[in-house]
């Protein structure tokens, strides 16, 4: 799907909810998990890794985990404009909307927490990885929430065009390597609150990259270890 045929489809959507007069909150899911660790110390990075991993999710606090997101070297609004990249205050407000209805959507679908979105392309340069780009980046404009964008296509390097750093490793590496940790793999985007993981350096096809017992893992990890966060993956 192309960024129009997205748009245009948004735009109807949006339009029957107007006429339906149905509620667009979004705080159920900004309601943060309970700190049950009364008596413990602020979590910092490596315990709340070490929390997750052992009582998953209720000593997660996603306070700390958002102030933790590194973004070094971020885009300024020239450069997101002239990579297309969706931004907070931009001047075409109609393309803005249409990702934050389909955030909206996706939201009230999956309820509280965090959740996974596929998305796919319908062939080559049809923009897909852009707009699974924007779409991640649209749940990081929330302040309250974070997003990962895993991009498991093989076969396109457009991601390195999009991100402000240099990448290496990503999804094909991890799955072929049992001893790498996923914080080898994780990049920051150049956008707040938006993380990356590259598609890798190792050559893979798609079915085997998805029917892989280690790619269930790293997805099962992602949402385990940052239930803040949405992941959108680009196929």
């Amino acid at each position: 799907m192309d960024d129009n045929k997205l748009y245009n489809a948004l735009l109807k959507s949006q339009d029957e909810r107007r006429d339906r007069g149905e509620a667009k909150s979004e705080e159920n899911f900004r309601k943060e998990r309970p700190y049950a660790g009364i008596e413990r110390n602020k979590p910092t990075m490596n315990r709340l890794e070490a929390d997750g991993r052992r009582y998953p999710p209720t000593l997660y606090d996603s306070s700390v985990s958002l102030a933790l997101i590194g973004n070094p070297t971020p885009w300024s609004r020239e450069q997101l404009r002239e990579r297309k990249i969706i931004y907070s205050g931009m001047a075409d407000k109609e393309v803005m909307d249409a990702y934050r209805e389909l955030r909206i959507q996706l939201r009230n679908r999956a309820g509280e927490g965090n959740f996974t979105v596929m998305f796919s392309s319908l062939g080559n340069n049809s923009g897909g990885l852009l707009t699974a780009y924007n779409l991640a980046a649209s749940f990081a404009l929330d302040s309250h929430t974070s997003a990962l964008l895993v991009d498991c296509d093989t076969h396109n390097n457009e991601l390195a065009g999009l991100v402000s750093c240099r990448m290496n490793a990503g999804v094909t590496d991890f799955v072929g390597d049992r001893s790498m940790d996923i914080k080898s793999i994780l990049y920051p985007s150049g956008v707040e609150r938006l993380s990356v993981i590259p598609a890798g350096t190792q050559a893979s096809s798609a079915v085997e990259l998805f029917s892989s017992v280690r790619m269930r893992e790293l997805i099962t990890e992602l949402k385990a270890r940052y239930p803040d966060r949405c992941i959108v993956l680009n196929a």
